[in-house]
């Protein structure tokens, strides 16, 4: 299952009563937008989140593959000619209460990719239609969403993270999210799962950094972040390093990293008088595989503090 978000304006309420989204191949000059080329990557069962004016305001399960469509009569002018573009079906889940975005922002942003991130940096959602959402922010959505939308009425529990629900007969959004919510946290808890293991081979279940190999001090964390990571990267081995919790910590939140020679570079916001305290040292330096280079120099320049 993948995710996404659709960035729909006036084009909502069209879209919504023939159960699509559509967008056009190519713009008035020709060229394709990469926005609208996601289309292609959308597949039955997926998910989407429908941004509209500041909030979400519906969730849909796609229930067909992308297909190459024209746009629909309904939502032509009588002056547009037939066009050709990318269309899925969908059934579509309004929200009862809509999700403002920028009312939960300090929640949302930490989950924000840095690259094809669909909202701006002010909370307002970016130019252009669909965009990839993360296992991380599809959770952290699916939550606030839960919040607003699932109402108090027994001690009846269900396994969703929100808690108390209230059930009605013929409601079908808690399933849908319930199995949005489940199916995102069962591939990040599966693929980390991986990834340790992965890590744990490749650095001899040692820190990297200092001689603890107990395994339960010990995390694999990533270079490239899960948010910021393809598919393929997220299980990439050389994407990451086995630490103990004390340098994962700093390695995690940007306090130290690595180039491309496994030199470490430590940020300024730590004093150098501290550096004992943290355990670490100027002068330290990691072995590393050619293959971790990429990563560690990526994790130098966008992570580490100033």
């Amino acid at each position: 299952m993948q995710s996404f978000i659709v960035m729909q304006g006036r084009t909502y309420h069209e879209e919504r009563e023939v159960g699509i989204i559509w967008t056009p191949r190519k713009d008035r000059i020709g060229q394709e937008q990469h926005s609208w080329e996601r289309v292609r990557e959308v597949r039955a069962g997926d998910r989407i989140l429908h941004y509209v004016k500041g909030y979400i305001v519906a969730m849909s399960v796609a229930t067909s593959d992308y297909v190459i469509a024209e746009k629909p009569s309904s939502m032509r002018t009588h002056l547009e000619d037939n066009e050709e573009g990318y269309l899925v079906h969908l059934e579509y889940h309004e929200l009862e209460i809509p999700l403002n975005v920028r009312d939960h922002f300090t929640h949302i942003e930490p989950y924000l990719p840095m690259k094809y991130s669909p909202f701006q940096q002010d909370s307002n959602g970016n130019q252009g239609y669909l965009y990839p959402c993360n296992e991380e922010l599809l959770i952290k959505l699916v939550e606030l969403i839960g919040e607003l939308n699932i109402f108090v009425e027994d001690d009846e529990q269900l396994e969703f993270a929100i808690g108390i629900v209230k059930r009605t007969e013929h409601n079908t959004f808690i399933p849908m999210l319930t199995e949005t919510e489940s199916k995102a946290k069962t591939k990040v808890r599966l693929g980390k799962q991986k990834f340790r293991n992965e890590l744990m081979d490749q650095w001899n279940g040692t820190c990297a950094i200092c001689e603890i190999k107990l395994p339960a001090l010990l995390k694999a964390s990533h270079s490239k972040p899960w948010k910021d990571s393809t598919e393929a990267e997220r299980l990439n081995r050389y994407n990451g390093l086995l630490l103990c919790y004390n340098h994962a910590a700093l390695y995690d939140g940007g306090f130290i990293a690595f180039d491309g020679q496994g030199k470490i570079h430590i940020s300024s916001q730590i004093p150098e008088e501290d550096y004992e305290k943290y355990a670490i040292h100027p002068k330290v330096k990691i072995v590393r595989m050619e293959e971790n280079k990429y990563y560690f120099k990526w994790h130098k320049k966008h992570m580490l503090k100033k």
